[in-house]
């Protein structure tokens, strides 16, 4: 019947239009909870605002595109609300909430993305970073935030091994040796990208397994992996090879791990740990001979077979300004009453939990060098094929070690390489003369006075490793005949006659040296990171912005004398407590900071430190003590603060400060984020004639030539790795500018001259500026590779800071430009340079000489 099947259609459409009517009850219920939402946004009610913005798109998802504004900000007001208050997990599930609703919302990524980062997930912040990027390449905000957390989670090491050739060469030959030599199943231990994994498989092993603990490298040793047509071959695995079991993870022990889980201190990335647990649970056991049958037993081996340690005495200004206090004054402050001030570097032969045992640096590249005051000594061998010795390290007897000097100097660190031996034959070195990607453990000294040595001299150091980290402690000097222990203090050295024994008095005098003089009894110690000891230890820095406040303090003074004289003979009492000659200067300095105490010894100051570790905290006291500034004078407002508001008012005052110091550059060599955001709202903070210190920032840059810089930023070339496909890959990490430049050691060739790149004005903010064009004409011909860049920041117009300065605390960067541009000398090259937010992009091309010169 052919009409009944044409009354179907017609009988579904109008059911079709039933089901698209809204329907009354969740459309009022809709309606009223949009109108709640805007009525709770208005008096900033955001949590309630935020569950009826939820319930609108859910139930109504035809308003996404017209609530998504306000429910961005919704979103980003009460995650800032729960962040205040420590609701941690909170905020993330509204942020899950937020992204079910809007998946592909480049804004809510970026923004959950800056939340993980700041508790820690670097990870995770990165995969919403990319994502944000990947929807809108163009989106500033997120590019800024990729570039920040990719320094952290793909270390610029990585891009320097695989450029290292030789390196890469000496491993692959060594895996493929052991393949051909019957190590047919393969465990790669911190995979990074999969280069050694991949090496194993060319060189035709059965079976290779791969873990990586990193998600951001374990995702992108996937993608190589896939992309080299091994994503079926070799077995990739999210995880900490100590959480590896056979046959749940892998079916069977292997015959080969491979491995390069090392840093510069050989130990600090667990390779003991890890490999005891290999030899126990994932490799075959390293027996050796015929089995009952006749036949060759399967054995288990590593890739390194082992290491040598070594070590040498050094002499470093650039070590010893990290480590340890080299001034008794500054900015007019004695710090006589300050206590023990040490790093968080310090090495002993008993574990300490709040202490790094070593730091690193690249001698090769320390400024100002150094100087080498023992022959290089041997530490230790290891053999990482035996599983008995690894077990035994960590028990293994404090070892005593007598070096003869060689030079007079200062005693300053102890500088420790490996060589890692691959195998029998081939070995590679991560020594100071050595061109080589690695950097050296840097074992310093704390002896407030420092040691001088002299030839004839003998350093007695202890070696040992309790806690799997090797760990080197200068103990004592040997001198005519007399032992010398090096103790901290310097007031506390003591000596002894190693041929006799010492008399009762001589012990006793002895003890009565060592004894307190002061009333506190045992002296305080205080930790300070590095580069806080080293700003503490720089003289200028600390001068420049006591004469920078002591002159801004007086022409306060002066304003409000000469206000004084002529207002009329009886004052109101608010008038009175206005004028009543106090001054509020607040430092929000990160970290440990003396500003707000040089600042409250110009009399008639009340000011307001950010420091707020207690114990850092109580050495600012002690200071002010001593230096006779009442208690009441200097104030920790980050103790009291409860919210953003009430932390900056105080009654009796329509302008709150005379002067707010910004901390300005990261010690990296960037600046701050939120920089121009902050010093907006100094500026409406501050009292007539108040000053933001520093007033203005000058960016200075020069044309170079580095392929230092190149090789650190990317892989290079068009040659594949090894003959694998690996650079673009691990090339989309990598980032325009390059962080903790020492430009004074930097191998490059100057193209340029010095010129001004931009400026950035805090007290005024019509002045500022976003985009600026540079012309900069080429002194020698070559290749510009990048541009570095440093600060010069004015406190006034007269006295400023420099971040160039030897002695400074900061760190230079350099904009590495994507493709290298080739000049001649007399050329003209213009820089685009632009600042968005806190980040410094530069451009550049040859152009043509400025009208005024051509004219």
């Amino acid at each position: 019947m052919p009409n009944a099947s044409a009354r179907p259609k017609h009988g579904r459409r109008p059911r079709r239009r039933r089901r698209a009517d809204p329907d009354p009850a969740r459309n009022e219920l809709v309606s009223s909870s949009l109108e709640s939402a805007q009525q709770c946004l208005f008096s900033q009610d955001y949590g309630t605002a935020f569950v009826h913005y939820l319930l609108v798109l859910n139930l109504a998802p035809v308003f996404k595109d017209v609530a998504r504004e306000s429910f961005r900000f919704t979103l980003f007001k009460w995650a800032e609300e729960l962040d205040s208050v420590g609701r941690i997990q909170d905020l993330f599930d509204c942020y899950e909430q937020a992204l079910e609703l809007f998946p592909a919302d480049e804004v809510i990524l970026n923004g959950m993305g800056e939340h993980l980062f700041r508790m820690g997930f670097r990870d995770e912040a990165a995969g919403h970073f990319h994502k944000a990027l990947k929807l809108r390449p163009d989106y500033p905000e997120a590019r800024e935030n990729f570039y920040r957390v990719a320094n952290w989670l793909v270390e610029r090491w990585h891009f320097l091994m695989l450029n290292d050739r030789g390196r890469n060469r000496k491993y692959q030959q060594a895996i493929q040796k052991a393949v051909q030599n019957g190590c047919n199943t393969v465990l790669d231990i911190g995979t990074g990208t999969g280069i050694l994994g991949m090496c194993a498989k060319k060189a035709g092993a059965a079976e290779v397994y791969a873990c990586e603990l990193s998600k951001t490298m374990y995702e992108l040793a996937c993608e190589v992996l896939a992309a080299n047509g091994m994503d079926g071959s070799i077995k990739i695995l999210h995880m900490k090879s100590l959480e590896m079991e056979v046959p749940k993870d892998i079916p069977h022990r292997v015959s080969l791990v491979v491995t390069e889980t090392v840093d510069a201190g050989l130990f600090g990335e667990g390779i003991i740990e890890s490999l005891i647990h290999a030899w126990h649970h994932l490799l075959l056991p390293p027996q050796r001979g015929e089995n009952e049958f006749g036949e060759q037993s399967a054995t288990g081996r590593v890739i390194p077979a082992g290491a040598t340690v070594f070590g040498m005495a050094v002499e470093s200004r650039e070590i010893r300004r990290h480590h340890r206090l080299r001034v008794t004054e500054v900015g007019g402050l004695s710090l006589a009453a300050a206590g023990e001030l040490h790093s968080p570097v310090s090495c002993s032969s008993e574990p300490d939990d709040s202490m790094e045992p070593y730091t690193t640096e690249r001698l090769s590249r320390l400024p100002g060098g150094y100087k080498p005051l023992t022959e290089p000594f041997t530490v230790l061998n290891i053999d990482f094929n035996n599983v008995q010795e690894l077990e035994g390290l960590s028990s293994r007897e404090v070892q005593e070690l007598l070096l003869p000097v060689t030079e007079e100097g200062v005693l300053d660190a102890l500088a420790v390489w490996f060589q890692l031996h691959l195998d029998e034959e081939s070995s590679l070195s991560t020594g100071p003369k050595e061109d080589t990607c690695w950097e050296q453990a840097i074992y310093p000294v704390h002896s407030p006075e420092g040691f001088a040595l002299k030839p004839r001299d003998k350093l007695i150091v202890e070696v040992s490793c309790r806690d799997a980290f090797l760990r080197l402690c200068c103990v004592a000097v040997l001198r005519d005949g007399h032992k010398i222990h090096l103790d901290k203090r310097a007031d506390s050295q003591r000596y002894e006659n190693p041929v006799s024994n010492p008399s009762p008095e001589a012990e006793l005098c002895s003890a009565l040296a060592c004894l307190q003089t002061d009333q506190s009894g045992t002296k305080s110690s205080c930790m300070l990171e590095c580069s806080e000891m080293a700003l503490l230890n720089n003289l200028n820095y600390h001068q420049c912005f006591s004469s920078a406040i002591t002159k801004l303090i007086s022409q306060l003074k002066l304003k409000n004398q000469t206000q004084d004289q002529g207002s009329a003979p009886q004052p109101d009492p608010a008038a009175s407590a206005q004028c009543s000659g106090l001054f509020y200067v607040l430092d929000v300095s990160e970290g440990f900071s003396l500003l707000s105490l040089i600042a409250a010894c110009q009399g008639h100051v009340k000011a307001y430190s950010s420091v707020e570790k207690t114990k850092q905290q109580e050495v600012l006291k002690r200071l002010a003590h001593s230096k006779g500034i009442a208690e009441q004078y200097l104030e920790f407002w980050l103790n009291r603060v409860e919210d953003e508001q009430g932390m900056l008012q105080r009654p009796a005052r329509e302008k709150l400060w005379s002067a707010i110091i910004l901390d300005c550059v990261e010690t990296c060599g960037l600046i701050r984020q939120k920089l121009m955001e902050k010093a907006s709202l100094a500026r409406c903070l501050l009292e007539e004639g108040g000053r933001i210190f520093p007033e203005k920032i000058v960016v200075h840059g020069m044309l170079v030539e580095s392929d230092t810089l190149l090789l650190e930023s990317a892989v290079q070339g068009q040659e594949p790795t090894l003959g694998f496909n690996i650079a673009p890959f691990i090339n989309q990490f990598t980032v325009p500018v390059h962080v903790f430049l020492d430009f004074s050691t930097l191998e490059c060739r100057h193209l340029s001259q010095c010129v001004e790149l931009f400026v950035l004005d805090l007290m005024d903010t019509n002045a500022n500026y976003t985009n600026r064009e540079v012309k900069v004409q080429a002194t020698a011909a070559g290749r510009i590779t990048a541009v570095p860049f440093w600060y010069q920041m004015f406190l006034d117009q007269e006295i400023s800071v420099s971040t160039l300065d030897q002695n400074s605390h900061w760190k230079q960067a350099a904009a590495v430009l994507q493709q290298p541009l080739q000049v001649q000398a007399g050329e003209w090259v213009c820089l685009s340079v632009r600042v968005h937010k806190s980040t410094i992009s530069i451009s550049a091309r040859v152009t043509e000489a400025p009208a005024a010169l051509m004219e």
